[in-house]
């Protein structure tokens, strides 16, 4: 029903974002490879989207690539994997980097992602074989913002915007999946006082998985 949307971001806190489309609020939920490449609140963004209709809720889910929002549509096709996991995975490795975990049946490297074990990880390599073709072939490139901005994010020496902001990347990993008490370490691990939120969740993400 809804494919794509473009408009001004009116809050990121990761996993969620709200879009404003002609005066319409959207709430999105997005993997963090769609967050890195976001502008700033207030910038306009184009996103490629996936709704998801169950009997107790309608979600909405944002990309700013094909292959992105084509991974995802085949990762919640496999048993066991629902929305949350397949926004874990996309979160801990771009879709390039799962295909060669899927080639290379590395399973080790999967189960470094939150809520995957090893039985996970194996299910996902014997049902993803055949389903990566037509994820790979899908674009890889972002889409534009339509201000034409890469994305930023503000460095402040505020120590309440400090605090803010590994409050923020701890919630974040929590919602991907992580124990809270993981999440605290791996966010307090990488957070040097001068990072956004989005920075410090990503090197804690780089930090299990690194690529």
């Amino acid at each position: 029903m809804i494919g794509r949307l473009q408009g001004r971001i009116l809050a990121k806190h990761p996993p969620q974002l709200l879009l404003d489309v002609n005066g319409v609020g959207y709430e999105l939920e997005a993997p963090m490879s769609t967050f890195y490449g976001l502008p700033a609140v207030g910038e306009t963004a184009t996103l490629l989207t996936h709704l998801a209709v169950r009997e107790d809720a309608w979600t909405l889910y944002g990309f700013i690539r094909e292959r992105d929002r084509a991974l995802f549509r085949a990762l919640i096709k496999v048993t066991g994997v629902g929305a949350r996991m397949a926004l874990a995975i996309l979160s801990g490795m771009d879709a390039a980097r799962f295909a060669q975990c899927v080639e290379q049946e590395d399973a080790t490297a999967l189960t470094r992602l939150p809520g995957i074990g090893k039985k996970t990880a194996e299910r996902l390599i014997i049902e993803m074989r055949d389903r990566l073709g037509g994820v790979m072939i899908a674009p890889g490139a972002a889409l534009p913002s339509a201000a034409g901005q890469p994305a930023s994010g503000t460095i402040t020496a505020d120590v309440v915007a400090e605090d803010q902001a590994l409050a923020d990347a701890v919630s974040a990993l929590v919602a991907l999946g992580y124990r809270p008490p993981d999440a605290n370490r791996m966010a307090r691990a990488v957070d040097d006082g001068a990072k956004t939120a989005e920075e410090i969740i990503r090197a804690a993400l780089r930090s299990v998985n690194p690529v």
